[in-house]
Parts: C-alpha cells; structure tokens; sequence
C-alpha cells in the first residue's frame, strides 16, 4: 500500500473530518493529549488504542439509541 492511503474507508462522504474531529474529543476526555503536530504514529499502542475502543462504545452506543427510537 503506498504512503498515505487508508486501507478502510468511509460509508460516508465528508466524515473523515467529522472522524477526525471526535477522535480529538475522546482523547481529551480520556485525559490525552493528542499530537500538537496531528501525528499519530509517536503515540503508544497503548493510548491509540484507548482512543479508538472509546470511540467505538460512543459510536455503538449512539447507534443503539437511534435504532431502538431513544434519540
């Protein structure tokens, strides 16, 4: 795979910043402070990974609520 491409993609066109911006937002929550320089990679595996399973409860847990009509 070349320098800078993805291998996942989005269902949804445009979200990528919208992504991008939550990502920012639960690793603030979680009391970690996201790269200055928007740079992941120097990031622990382990805070990376908080970021990103915390990310999916929110999202799953959004999900839930609009499906079962609790908006």
């Amino acid at each position: 795979m070349a320098t800078g491409q993805h291998s996942n993609t989005h269902l949804v066109k445009g979200i990528s910043k919208a992504m991008d911006q939550f990502k920012y937002e639960v690793a603030q929550e979680l009391g970690i402070t996201p790269p200055s320089d928007g740079y992941w990679g120097m990031m622990t595996t382990r805070d990376t990974g908080t970021i990103g399973g915390h990310m999916t409860r929110k999202l799953v847990a959004m999900a839930e609520q609009q499906l079962s009509g609790r908006q």
